[in-house]
């Protein structure tokens, strides 16, 4: 029967609980003490966070996850061929549900490719779901997850050199990061990798404005629950009391950097204590906290950042309406 675990790395001197709560304590203090202020939202992704995404993720406005799982279900053959006769790990950053892995996985086993799945994420609670569902749904596939940031556990899984390596990058979320972010990410990640190792990025491309902001501010205002969650972490986690009512969501399309961007925005002067911190904030009416870049591209911003990253070119996999690119690099030599 195949192996279905999961290990969390260095357990004698990483916790990735009690790392977690440090972390997100001091990116709020430091978020909310500077000007303007700021948080990010990669923080919003608890239980309820993650809840309120995947509902994003069936909005009719909300087109990038749509448009994935097209670009996938369409060209996994092509994007699987340079693995063929490989043994090999496929290595999901960010996996979530584990919904669009599921796409190149069941077609991996279909065509009867040594396959192994190595999730990776800092959260154990959401390591051990993804292991028992993706378990139940693909009993013959072996799965070896890793609870650790994301550097250190492709570095570690590099480092069994028996296997080749695809790492999953995918819903654009290599566009939360700026852009000198993202050449830094992309850089770390091909440091960790062997010699002919894939890549595959998910790219949301540009495309017309109106389609952005729909797709940001949708009619439900599921979004704005979703980027009000931040606040109603920082509550639970660390003793505040923000009042939820007192913000509102706000999305907009930065013409300049090519980044929707996203802000939570005060709407009276008001005093937030955070307990957890044993510090006041004070906000403005109409003061903006910036919680998001999301980042879209064209396919001439996707050669620069192959290339500074040290990757090659190996194809690019598009929806029907070209408004999103999976993008397959190996690791050059």
């Amino acid at each position: 029967m195949p192996d279905h675990s999961y290990q969390v790395l260095d357990p004698a001197t990483f916790d990735p609980a009690e790392t977690a709560r440090a972390e997100f304590a001091e990116h709020v203090l430091v978020g909310l003490s500077e000007t303007p202020k700021h948080l990010s939202s990669r923080f919003i992704y608890d239980a309820t966070g993650s809840d309120l995404f995947e509902q994003i993720t069936e909005l009719r406005e909300y087109y990038p996850t749509r448009c994935e799982f097209e670009v996938l279900r369409a060209h996994a053959d092509a994007i699987l061929d340079p693995l063929k006769g490989a043994s090999f790990n496929l290595i999901d950053l960010g996996a979530g549900d584990g919904r669009k892995t599921v796409v190149l996985l069941q077609r991996a086993l279909e065509r009867g490719m040594d396959v192994h799945y190595a999730p990776i994420d800092i959260s154990e609670g959401a390591m051990a779901g993804l292991v028992s569902t993706m378990g139940r749904r693909m009993p013959t596939l072996t799965i070896e997850g890793i609870v650790s940031e994301y550097g250190h556990g492709v570095r570690w899984i590099g480092q069994q050199a028996d296997r080749a390596n695809l790492v999953l990058f995918l819903g654009s979320n290599i566009g939360n990061f700026d852009r000198s972010g993202s050449r830094a990410f992309l850089r770390r990640l091909w440091s960790a990798l062997n010699p002919d190792d894939h890549v595959l990025v998910g790219f949301d491309l540009k495309k017309d404005i109106e389609v952005l902001l729909a797709a940001y501010n949708d009619r439900e205002g599921v979004t704005a629950r979703f980027n009000k969650n931040l606040l109603a972490r920082i509550n639970q986690d660390l003793d505040a009391d923000f009042d939820l009512d007192q913000f509102r969501h706000f999305s907009t399309y930065n013409v300049f950097s090519g980044a929707m961007e996203s802000y939570l925005v005060s709407l009276a002067r008001q005093t937030v204590h955070v307990g957890g911190l044993e510090a006041e904030f004070e906000f403005a009416p109409w003061e903006p906290v910036h919680t998001e870049y999301s980042y879209k591209y064209l396919d001439s911003d996707i050669d620069r950042m192959c290339a500074h990253g040290g990757f090659v070119d190996e194809g690019r996999f598009y929806d029907a309406n070209r408004w999103f690119c999976d993008a397959l690099w190996r690791v050059a030599r």
